[in-house]
């Protein structure tokens, strides 16, 4: 709920498919409900909430995978050319389980589970 709708076509556009919680859930759902919705439907978490990565470590999780922004401006036409390549970048590991981290200048991949 962090980020924009914009985000759905942006990803829409490349060939993503895309849903903002918005219309999947109710816009109060505590983490662990889009948590748990992710990871039963096989989508990826996209924030720029940092919760969901420390909930990733915490609980020492499999999945779902976690894409957080660290930026000050996270709307597409800012940063989306760089959130698309790092998503082809880290497809294998967005696809087995991964926590990315993502800024202006880089990118680093977790896999999941953290910790272990």
């Amino acid at each position: 709920m962090n980020l924009s709708p914009q985000w759905v076509h942006t990803f829409t556009e490349a060939n993503i498919e895309a849903s903002h919680w918005s219309s999947i859930g109710e816009i109060t759902a505590p983490d662990t409900e889009i948590m748990s919705w992710a990871r039963t439907n096989g989508h990826i978490v996209f924030t720029h909430d940092l919760d969901f990565g420390v909930s990733l470590a915490l609980t020492h999780a499999h999945g779902p995978s976690v894409i957080q922004i660290r930026t000050d401006n996270v709307m597409p036409d800012a940063i989306g050319i760089i959130i698309l390549s790092v998503l082809l970048k880290y497809a294998k590991e967005l696809e087995i389980g991964a926590l990315v981290t993502i800024d202006e200048r880089r990118s680093r991949v977790r896999l999941l589970p953290i910790g272990q």
